[in-house]
């Protein structure tokens, strides 16, 4: 099984990248998607203080790869050649996917914080940040998970600051050199 795990900083187009992948018929996985059902098991509303509280109580109580922890069995569940993970967030969920698959690879989607403070504002998600601080509260967060350190361990990158259009071909054309790679 090929692994392709995802990280960005937030609005810099993971969630196409997952939308693009989908298109291709390839499953995704997204890391989020166990913070939003830790928010409504708890009965607790999906905004950003909530979805960086849950994390932040997920990590405290299993580690830092909490999040890669609780997808692996969902990922193996798929049963499939290629699978993309959205929404790795640090360095110990890469180590953690790295160590679990033979075939992981990490691409790390680029986009300045104006494109991303940008997107956000119009994609209409509840745990969006609209205005300059919020997102930079989100950013510090997130790199303080180890983001940054994440960042460099990229196996490919791709910067996201032209039309969906061009981003569309550079993910296909990534994720065709993952496969012939693997």
């Amino acid at each position: 099984m090929i692994v392709i795990g995802v990280v960005g900083l937030p609005g810099s187009g993971k969630g196409e990248f997952s939308n693009i992948a989908k298109k291709l018929d390839i499953p995704v996985i997204v890391m989020g998607d166990v913070v939003r059902k830790a928010l409504d098991d708890a009965g607790l509303k999906r905004t950003d203080k909530n979805m960086g509280e849950m994390s932040r109580h997920l990590r405290n109580g299993l580690g830092m790869d909490a999040l890669a922890k609780l997808t692996i069995p969902e990922i193996e569940d798929k049963n499939t050649d290629l699978i993309v993970v959205d929404g790795i967030r640090g360095d110990s969920e890469v180590e953690l996917y790295r160590d679990h698959f033979d075939n992981f690879f990490l691409v790390s989607i680029e986009s300045s914080f104006e494109s991303r403070l940008k997107r956000m504002g119009t994609r209409g998600r509840s745990d969006d940040t609209t205005d300059e601080k919020s997102l930079k509260m989100r950013d510090e967060r997130e790199i303080g998970w180890g983001l940054g350190r994440a960042f460099k361990m990229a196996d490919f990158r791709i910067e996201n600051e032209g039309s969906l259009n061009d981003f569309s071909e550079k993910v296909a054309l990534t994720i065709e050199e993952i496969r012939s790679k693997a």
